[in-house]
């Protein structure tokens, strides 16, 4: 397909705007990075960035920091301690722990920020929910029960999953009946956990590469209970790789937001040399940001993405780092009308860069 193709057109550009957190010096929790951040408003209103904060050892936490601005662009933080650390036991293992690369939603019709991250417990990285009304309080609803779904011949708590976020609003689920809906991204490859194992893809499922899926909550659940949204059902594949730029795998960025077209997904891609290990910092790949354009009416369902990145790693900060060449994107924020996509800078530093509409 030419780039020309309408599938192609996506009406956005990123446009960097600077680096907003850096390790602070002497900070125990920050001698390993900052980056990855989540965001949200705290009820007076005021901006803050949830950073993933990681510690000797490789340690997360989730960092709560608010957003300073110059000339009414994000420029720099204010730090507030911590809100999230891994004190439950699913949350670490032996050699190993943490919180990491929160994402958040504030979904209006429940009053809460849903929070999505990955626990580094015993068995690897797997997805987890808290919620809060305050950004500073959060509550863990624990981690994400997929529900059996015959037609996959799989079970997908199997696998380590990252990059969850969550909807803002209730959409139609499979059934055309509202849903709170999720995206996730599946790793089928066990050979790194049980040697010799291998890949289990689903059934109907022929590219192992890792790509974007989607799972629904009932809203009537939701209000019956609002832990009902760790057990999501209903799992479809929304996208996998196609272009160079993500040869290898694609996951969501920040929360999808709903603009003219319908939801705006910013999504980052992987090329480059995989390693055996998924787990360990690969110097050999480079991470970029596309965006996508689901149906409103079936957000399961790509009407257009990006065949050339938005933002690829260029800045010193985006190509030297913990883990060089990665630019990814975790949060979005609108402030005066103007949108501000904050992204991981080579795990070590947080940027900002605004999104503008290019036609």
């Amino acid at each position: 397909m030419s780039t020309t193709d309408p599938r192609h057109h996506i009406p956005f550009r990123l446009v960097r705007k600077g680096v907003v957190m850096s390790p602070l010096p002497g900070a125990a929790n920050e001698v390993e990075g900052v980056l990855n951040p989540a965001s949200g408003r705290t009820p007076d209103g005021t901006l803050h960035l949830l950073p993933r904060l990681v510690s000797e050892g490789n340690v997360s936490r989730v960092g709560l920091a608010e957003v300073t601005f110059t000339d009414g662009v994000p420029s720099g933080v204010e730090r507030r301690g911590t809100v999230l650390e891994p004190d439950a036991g699913w949350e670490r293992g032996k050699n190993n722990a943490g919180v990491e690369d929160p994402r958040i939603t504030w979904v209006p019709s429940l009053g809460l920020h849903v929070m999505s991250y990955v626990a580094y417990g015993p068995l690897g990285p797997k997805p987890a929910l808290a919620v809060s009304d305050n950004l500073t309080d959060w509550t863990r609803l624990g981690p994400i029960q997929f529900a059996y779904q015959p037609d996959l011949d799989t079970d997908l708590n199997l696998f380590p999953n990252k990059d969850v976020v969550h909807f803002p609003e209730p959409v139609p689920g499979p059934d055309g009946q509202p849903a709170y809906a999720m995206l996730h991204r599946p790793m089928w490859d066990l050979g790194w956990f049980r040697p010799g194992e291998g890949v289990h893809l689903p059934a109907g499922l022929a590219d192992e590469r890792p790509g974007i899926w989607i799972s629904y909550v009932p809203v009537a659940d939701v209000e019956k209970d609002v832990r009902a949204l760790v057990r999501p059902r209903d799992h479809r594949l929304v996208a996998l790789s196609e272009f160079d730029w993500e040869a290898l795998k694609i996951g969501a960025g920040p929360a999808p937001i709903r603009v003219e077209e319908g939801w705006l997904l910013i999504h980052h891609g992987v090329s480059g040399v995989p390693e055996d290990d998924p787990f360990v910092p690969n110097r050999r790949v480079s991470y970029a940001a596309g965006a996508m354009i689901l149906d409103p009416a079936d957000p399961a369902r790509v009407l257009a993405r990006s065949a050339q990145p938005l933002m690829a790693p260029e800045t010193e900060e985006e190509r030297s780092g913990t883990v060089p060449n990665v630019v990814f994107p975790t949060a979005i924020e609108e402030v005066d009308g103007t949108r501000y996509v904050f992204y991981g800078m080579a795990d070590a530093h947080i940027g900002v860069a605004v999104l503008e509409r290019t036609v």
